[in-house]
């Protein structure tokens, strides 16, 4: 019987759901910041420009937290997965001329984030 060589990974993750923000501006700001370190990551959202850095930034540190109080695991982690997925859309509609109706989609996100320890 073979005994295989890789340890189970212990992965702590968050989720959130419905950000009201579409998944593309979202994608810019995850490429920039995918493999990266726990501190790493956090330092580079607090000097990106993008309004999808404050939702990044506050599920990287839930994350992390789930780390360190369920999990039992040290502050030295990495992002081992982040993923943009669509969420639903928010309907609304505006008035046109001659009594007509636009409709208009307001794109929604679901994110998340898994974070590891570094492998030793």
């Amino acid at each position: 019987m073979e005994t295989s060589k890789n340890k189970l990974k212990t992965e702590a993750r968050a989720l959130t759901k419905n950000i009201k923000m579409s998944p593309h501006k979202m994608r810019i700001v995850i490429e920039k910041i995918r493999d990266c370190s726990y501190v790493q990551a956090q330092n580079t959202l607090k000097i990106l420009p993008y309004r999808a850095c404050y939702p990044i930034f506050q599920l990287l540190r839930s994350a992390a937290a789930n780390a360190t109080n369920n999990m039992g695991l040290k502050k030295e982690l990495i992002i081992s997965r982040i993923e943009v997925s669509e969420g639903p859309f928010s309907k609304r509609i505006q008035a046109r001329a001659k009594g007509r109706a636009f409709f208009i989609r307001k794109q929604t996100c679901h994110l998340t984030i898994v974070l590891t320890e570094p492998p030793d």
